[in-house]
């Protein structure tokens, strides 16, 4: 199943936050899987991090697949809403929506803090980019993907079960996890399938800043979580050979309404990371 070109020819698709990291993994897969991939982030000239909305359809079109930049702050309705008015008057359709956009910075500052050192900003800057960005974006895609019996996947995280990062993050994947089952609920006989995709640890744009140590390896330590080997992490076109096979799958509304771990989802469809690896960090 990797990278098979075409498996979602025709396919039209959203990935929120796709200028670099998870997003952009998972908008190259799909582009490479043969769909029209919309690809949303408030980057347009690379930063501190590389990569922008515009480098992400130019690579979608390279492997195969039809890219198209749009440019939105989703803490912005009305620019969220127009995404989906001119997904529906350029191509009729909406198989795909991929919630994957996230305050990153505001998490970077906040890693490994105990609560009471987290100041309440925090808590509105993770969850109106990050859980209402995502209630927001699906509820102005339903009904097109009502129209396709289409796939909603909201990238969350094992944080939502167990400690990671800090005491908001958690709350927040924990609610997202909450958003996917009650909006599966609501979808029950529309035959739209929504899931939560959990991925490990991924190598982003942003862990690639770690340096190596004097063994030459490129580690990192969460408190509370432990030490991680940022060499053996996964890459992040594995989550999108997730989104892929579960947007491919006939019978993926058996999945719906549940978290899946992106490692468990690789075994079950027979996919690999591009460096032929499963991968699992925890």
């Amino acid at each position: 199943m990797n990278g098979i070109p075409h498996l979602l020819g025709g396919h039209v698709a959203v990935v929120t936050g796709a200028s670099r990291g998870i997003g952009k993994g998972i908008a190259l897969e799909l582009g490479a899987a043969g769909a029209t991939v919309y690809v949303t982030g408030r980057s347009t000239a690379a930063g501190r991090l590389p990569g922008t909305v515009h480098d992400t359809a130019a690579e979608i079109d390279g492997l195969g697949g039809h890219g198209i930049p749009f440019v939105c702050d989703h803490r912005d309705d009305d620019a969220v809403q127009r995404l989906f008015t001119r997904v529906r008057d350029e191509r009729g359709r909406l198989d795909v929506l991929v919630n994957n956009v996230y305050n990153s910075p505001a998490a970077a500052r906040w890693l490994g803090k105990p609560f009471w050192e987290v100041p309440p900003t925090a808590w509105d800057e993770t969850f109106d980019v990050g859980v209402r960005s995502h209630y927001a974006a699906s509820a102005f895609a339903a009904p097109l993907l009502i129209e396709s019996a289409g796939l909603i996947a909201n990238i969350s995280s094992p944080g939502s079960q167990r400690y990671m990062h800090n005491a908001v993050y958690g709350v927040a994947k924990t609610a997202l996890d909450r958003l996917t089952s009650d909006m599966a609920h609501d979808l029950a006989d529309t035959g739209v399938t929504v899931i939560s995709l959990w991925p490990g640890i991924v190598n982003t744009e942003l862990l690639q800043m770690v340096p190596a140590n004097e063994e030459g390896r490129r580690m990192v330590t969460l408190p509370g979580e432990g030490t991680f080997d940022l060499d053996a992490a996964e890459s992040p076109r594995f989550p999108g050979r997730a989104v892929v096979a579960v947007a491919a799958d006939p019978d993926r509304r058996a999945r719906t309404g549940q978290a899946w771990r992106v490692a468990d989802l690789a075994e079950q469809y027979g996919f690999t990371d591009v460096d032929g690896r499963i991968p699992r960090a925890d």
